[in-house]
């Protein structure tokens, strides 16, 4: 008993350890700022503005994750989600970790295709109260789903955020690469790290199993995790007879998480014709406008930012026409939100899911109000997480606003110029590594990066499709635990797991990957030549 006491005293909560970075990101910036002008020094306003900032920045996201507990709720009071976990648990005895290994091959896939991250949060909670149900721990549904999806992302193949963003930047500066090398080394990424991260799950999952207090977690988390996900664990060893209400929502729930899942895949990028399915009924004209010479001085005056005035005597002729397309119906899938599947974001998502909120509600004959109730409670649960992905947030705001991340990447690719084919590999993994914590979009690391660190790599006579694939895969295993990760903070708060046990948990397992990865990536480097 005292020495769970002192584990649960000497752990740090995800709020916390976000202020305590928030605090050195801000002291680096006033450092860093008295040896150079790239780079602006973090006020008190800057720092105490910050998590309000990152909300501002995440608020789709914040929103997303308050609609889903609305949601999640729902599903909750009609006894649907606990009924069925309680089924599936007793239908798979026996062959429980068959089932973490065919869902974190799933969540693999995901992310290696369409960069699955973020769309991951709602599982979280799901997959906790399944894993406590078949006799896990919650950590054993974390893991399942982020080291699942953030493999795939490591190991990204077709990902339109990592390598999509990575190619459209190299080319950008006139750089050309080959999309199967990239693939095809994605792969072979994808594949090993999945495997690394199925063997130490799926042992620990058998760990727990035979002796429950092999857990990991401390026993305020078993507490917290009980309160939250307990309910479907209680239902196992129930004789458990699903209604047909019950079952009609659980249909509906499925269906809610696919249409989803399609609707975030870059479907356009992926397959033209599955998109046009999916945008099947559409229809568009073309719009002509004519532009007179007031027009022309505007638009220039708005892209060079001058104040310039047209002649009074060419102010109103015509001096061109332009043509535009204008959509006049909408596509089939796209009559709820507006925009077809394959092309929704965080606002589609959460429209979606309210209203399927709704319909579940009605399915499972609660009345008026017992919708509206619960629909505002899970909501309410959310805060909590909601907090922690604005706060996480707030720390890239902090470091993009004063400059930070610019300047650490420039350092960096300056540090590498003249090194070896055979260290230039493990060495851009390393920058790459370092900068992650620094800025944690993958998207946005590619914008910023790859205009410099492409062009290094080609002068130094190595693989442009190699770095892109040193880009993803350090990236990769960073967002496997980084605090600055909105997903991964308000995920683990949804599985009711403070971030400094995910560590504990996942530092062997990331420095495996890293390993691993480093490997592959060195003879990459050494056999691809340009």
């Amino acid at each position: 008993m005292a020495g769970a006491t002192k584990k649960k005293r000497g752990m740090l909560s995800s709020f916390t350890i976000l202020l305590i970075l928030l605090a050195v990101v801000a002291l680096v910036t006033v450092i860093v700022a008295g040896t150079t002008s790239d780079v602006t020094a973090a006020s008190l306003p800057d720092f105490f503005m910050a998590p309000v900032r990152g909300f501002s920045d995440a608020l789709s996201v914040c929103l997303f994750v308050m609609i889903l507990g609305g949601f999640l709720g729902m599903m909750t009071e009609t006894g649907a989600l606990d009924n069925g976990i309680a089924t599936l648990v007793k239908r798979l005895k026996g062959r429980e970790t068959t089932l973490i290994i065919i869902l974190m091959i799933i969540f693999s896939a995901g992310g290696s295709t369409y960069g699955m991250c973020e769309e991951t949060v709602p599982f979280y909670a799901l997959l906790a109260a399944t894993m406590m149900a078949a006799g896990f721990d919650p950590m054993v549904g974390a893991a399942t789903v982020l080291l699942g999806a953030g493999c795939g992302c490591l190991g990204s193949t077709v990902n339109p955020f990592a390598v999509g963003a990575a190619v459209d930047s190299l080319r950008s500066v006139g750089i050309e690469v080959e999309q199967t090398i990239i693939i095809g080394l994605g792969l072979v990424l994808w594949i090993v790290t999945t495997a690394i991260s199925i063997f130490f799950v799926v042992r620990y999952a058998n760990k727990v199993k035979a002796d429950k207090g092999s857990t990991i977690l401390s026993l305020q988390e078993l507490k917290n995790a009980e309160e939250a996900h307990g309910a479907a664990a209680a239902e196992v060893t129930k004789d458990i007879v699903l209604t047909g209400r019950q079952k009609g929502v659980l249909w509906i729930f499925a269906l809610t998480f696919v249409v989803m899942i399609i609707g975030f895949i870059p479907l356009g990028d992926l397959n033209a014709s599955v998109a046009d399915f999916f945008n099947a009924g559409a229809t568009y004209e073309e719009v002509t406008t004519e532009v007179t010479g007031a027009d022309t001085v505007d638009a220039y005056n708005e892209a060079n930012d001058t104040a310039l005035e047209a002649p009074s005597d060419m102010a109103d002729e015509v001096v061109g026409d332009y043509t535009t397309e204008k959509q006049t119906s909408l596509g089939w899938s796209a009559y709820i939100t507006g925009a077809p599947l394959g092309t929704w974001y965080f606002d589609e998502a959460s429209t979606w899911f309210f209203i399927m909120a709704i319909v579940i509600g009605i399915v499972g004959g609660l009345s008026e109000k017992k919708i509206v109730n619960t629909f505002i409670a899970g909501a309410a649960d959310m805060m909590s997480v909601v907090l922690i992905i604005a706060l996480s947030r707030g720390v890239s705001v902090l470091m993009s606003s004063t400059g930070l991340d610019d300047f650490v990447l420039n350092a960096a690719a300056k540090a590498l110029s003249g090194v070896s084919g055979f260290l230039f590999a493990p060495a851009s993994y390393l920058v790459y590594f370092g900068l992650s914590f620094l800025i944690p979009s993958t998207s946005g690391m590619a914008g910023v990066s790859m205009p410099i660190m492409g062009p290094l790599a080609v002068k130094l006579g190595f693989s442009p499709e190699v770095m892109v694939m040193i880009f993803s895969a350090a990236i990769g295993v960073v967002n496997l635990f980084t605090p600055t990760s909105g997903a991964i903070m308000g995920g683990l708060a949804l599985a009711r797991i403070e971030w400094t046990t995910w560590l504990k948990f996942a530092l062997k397992i990331v420095v495996a990957i890293a390993i691993a990865s480093v490997i592959i990536l060195t003879i990459a480097c050494v056999m691809i030549v340009p």
